[in-house]
C-alpha cells in the first residue's frame, strides 16, 4: 500500500517506525509556530475509535479483498 501511495506521509499510526505520538511533533510545531506569529489557531479533536467496531470483521475482510488491499 505504501508503494501505491495509498497511505500519505502524514499517516503515522500503524506504520513501522512511526506512531500516533510521532505525528504530534509536526502538529505541535505547526501550532506553536502559528501562535508565535500571532495567528489564530483552532484545534478540533474527533474521536473515531468506535467507528470501525460496528462493521463485522468478515465484511471488512471481504471488502478489502475485492479492492485488492491486504
Amino acid at each position: 500500500m505504501k508503494e501505491a501511495q495509498v497511505i500519505g506521509p502524514s499517516q503515522h499510526g500503524f506504520m513501522r517506525g512511526r506512531s500516533c505520538f510521532t505525528n504530534l511533533i509536526p502538529f505541535y510545531d505547526t501550532v506553536t509556530r502559528l501562535v508565535d506569529e500571532g495567528k489564530a489557531v483552532d484545534v478540533v479533536h474527533l474521536d473515531f475509535s468506535k467507528a470501525f467496531d460496528t462493521v463485522p470483521h468478515n465484511e471488512q475482510v471481504t471488502s478489502r479483498k475485492k479492492t485488492g488491499k491486504p
